[in-house]
């Protein structure tokens, strides 16, 4: 685990290294091993930068992720042309000292990801590992699937960009339409790892939700007549407009209910209404869109006693039409929980014990509803979504409701979602 002093340089080095991947395939092709270079060179960087980052940190990856590129084609001798050719480009393309920062090749690198010649699932897995710069592991848990499945995709999925002979280049017209289903759908996932994080000590990552609001932001600007690209946009600024009043000093988890509202980001909310306002103005809804909308009502509430819980749920009544999905009819519950009284609530989530088999949301959904409903199982609930809960602020929050409703004695506290 990163001390205080090195976690900055973490950051960075997320922040940096899809960037420099973008760079390399861009000059020399083979992403497989100009992924690999990138993480070498990150180690490297992370054992050499501790409090001390070079003055162009960028440049520095570039240049020794190009030379760990150059020194693994040498190994190969039945490549011995093509080890020439690219460390001939080495030489012509090493930054120097005072070369500005090479520019940001990161939303072209997403779309080399979403390569018509892979499959959806290969798509969304190699661009969540590319520019996510999420581990196995933690895609696994993302997308809900073994983490050896999600290790074979990924290797598929670049063997498949080297078969299709994928050039380095933005699509257009048709192809960046055809593509744009699946991009969306992988920025939101790396915001959603950002925001609430599968594991790890921290409830968020903030360089996830940095990087997927500035690739969206620039995906907006290409293309600014897509109503779900604003869409997407918009709800990522909503949500992360909380951001500050999440967590306490100690970075324990605070509910949406406790939030202090002052702290909310007023300057995203507004640009996060303004879009969603426009866009469904204009556009019917789509998913996007409505996830936004459900944003805004939140945002919009100057209290957690102010909101309307019944729009909400009418909202995600419409989600679950356009988007079936089972988590979405997990947060249906709870707003309907709230609309409608928590027995309603608890109601919905019997078609979810299935399909949500061993997902510490629904526990925590059930213990939350039971909790308002004064049922005493409520604090076993929050005790076994505390044990199924991989992230570490999340186990302590749950565990905490368990002790204070097990202390209460008859007296029920209230909790709400977060």
């Amino acid at each position: 685990m990163p001390t205080p002093d090195q976690r900055p340089v973490e950051d960075l080095l997320r922040t940096l290294a899809p960037q420099v991947l973008g760079t390399l395939v861009r000059r020399h092709g083979n992403f497989a091993r100009c992924e690999d270079a990138v993480a070498d060179a990150v180690l490297d960087a992370y054992a050499s930068w501790p409090g001390n980052p070079p003055r162009q940190p960028r440049g520095w990856l570039t240049t020794v992720a190009t030379r760990r590129l150059v020194d693994g084609l040498r190994s190969d001798a039945a490549r011995e042309r093509r080890e020439a050719a690219v460390a001939q480009e080495a030489r012509l393309f090493a930054p120097a000292a005072d070369e500005p920062e090479p520019g940001d090749d990161s939303l072209t690198l997403l779309f080399l990801c979403c390569h018509p010649a892979l499959s959806q699932a290969a798509q969304l897995t190699l661009t969540l590992r590319a520019l996510g710069g999420l581990t196995t592991a933690e895609i696994a848990r993302a997308l809900l699937l073994p983490e050896s499945t999600v290790a074979q995709r990924i290797s598929r999925a670049k063997a498949g960009i080297r078969a299709a002979g994928a050039r380095f280049a933005a699509p257009s017209g048709p192809e960046l339409l055809g593509r744009l289903a699946v991009v969306h759908q992988t920025l939101y996932l790396m915001f959603s790892e950002g925001f609430s994080a599968t594991a790890g000590d921290d409830l968020m990552r903030s360089d996830l939700t940095t990087e997927a609001i500035r690739l969206t932001r620039q995906l907006h600007e290409r293309l600014p007549s897509s109503a779900e690209t604003a869409g997407l946009l918009a709800l990522m600024l909503l949500h992360d407009s909380r951001r500050a009043a999440r967590v306490d000093a100690s970075g324990a988890l605070v509910p949406l209910a406790e939030q202090d509202r002052t702290r909310w980001n007023g300057k995203q909310i507004a640009e996060g209404i303004e879009l969603i306002t426009a866009t469904l103005t204009n556009n019917p809804a789509g998913p996007y869109q409505v996830q936004a909308a459900i944003a805004a009502v939140h945002a919009e509430a100057p209290s957690n006693d102010d909101t309307d819980w019944p729009q909400i749920a009418g909202l995600y009544a419409v989600l679950e039409r356009l988007a079936p999905n089972p988590v979405v009819t997990l947060n249906r519950a709870v707003a309907v929980g709230m609309a409608r009284g928590p027995q309603a609530g608890l109601a919905l989530l019997d078609e979810l014990t299935e399909s949500l088999a061993g997902h510490h949301r629904l526990a925590a959904v059930r213990a939350y509803l039971l909790e308002r409903a004064g049922q005493q199982q409520a604090a076993a609930e929050y005790r076994a979504a505390a044990r199924l809960a991989t992230n570490l602020a999340e186990q302590r929050h749950l565990t905490l409701r368990a002790v204070q409703l097990e202390q209460s004695t008859g007296t029920v506290a209230r909790c709400r979602p977060r």
